[in-house]
């Protein structure tokens, strides 16, 4: 179900999200990709969609595979090139030896991962001891079922909010995302993830939640206030020795 709606709306996603039409990857997801994947020599991009942060880590001299389910989003990512080999494979079962790259990444991914226990434990599988995991997911509290912008004029002065939904409850929604575009996503609370990481030997070093970038705030005048509240969460996992 979940790779038939990627399949039918993977335009949605390449049209919208990549090629530098979307604020939100050139001022803050590409420029963290670009840091955190400098000096690398081999990658994998689970879920690259286009490749555009696979081809960011080739153009950095790294070699790298990009793999995702969608044979849409594969077979973009071959015609724009740039470097990278693009394989068609889910996460939960990755076609790699034991030990194959020095670094995997994940963008904007396991949120659309029902076998996430699977993903979690390929990945460490398939990265070198000592090697490292960069994250990415919509935060968590963007993903909570019920979760909504509230602009409150029963109070004077009005407010704008952030209304939380049942956050510790794992859960999965289809989302009209745009008009007659579904995609699915399984919301989980960040401990959710965190706790699987660690019982496969990926141990947090450092995390981000940085604020929306200008250019999402200025295309978005409705999220006033979001600049108190990340949409994105960044992780950076070792695995261990």
């Amino acid at each position: 179900m979940t790779d038939d709606l990627w399949e039918t709306h993977a335009d949605w996603w390449i049209d919208g999200f990549t090629d530098g039409v979307d604020p939100e990857y050139v001022e803050q997801i590409m420029p963290l990709a670009a840091g955190e994947l400098a000096g690398a020599r081999t990658v994998l991009d689970i879920g690259c969609g286009d490749g555009q942060i696979a081809r960011l880590a080739a153009s950095d001299g790294a070699t790298v595979v990009g793999v995702d389910p969608t044979w849409n989003c594969v077979r973009v990512a071959a015609e724009r090139g740039g470097g990278p080999a693009f394989v068609r494979s889910g996460a939960a079962a990755l076609p790699f030896a034991d030990g194959s790259f020095e670094v995997a990444v994940a963008c904007l991914v396991f949120e659309h991962i029902d076998d996430v226990d699977d993903a979690i434990a390929e990945v460490a599988r398939v990265v070198q001891p000592g090697g490292r995991f960069c994250f990415f997911l919509n935060h968590p509290i963007l993903q909570a079922p019920g979760s909504v912008w509230v602009d409150d004029h029963m109070v004077d002065p009005p407010e704008q909010y952030w209304r939380l939904g049942p956050y510790l409850d794992e859960t999965e929604t289809t989302e009209e995302v745009e008009l007659g575009v579904w995609i699915r996503f399984i919301h989980r609370p960040m401990s959710r993830y965190l706790n699987a990481l660690a019982t496969n030997g990926l141990t947090l070093e450092w995390m981000s939640e940085p604020a929306p970038p200008p250019g999402f705030l200025e295309q978005a005048p409705g999220y006033a206030a979001s600049a108190a509240f990340p949409r994105l969460l960044y992780m950076r996992l070792v695995k261990s020795a």
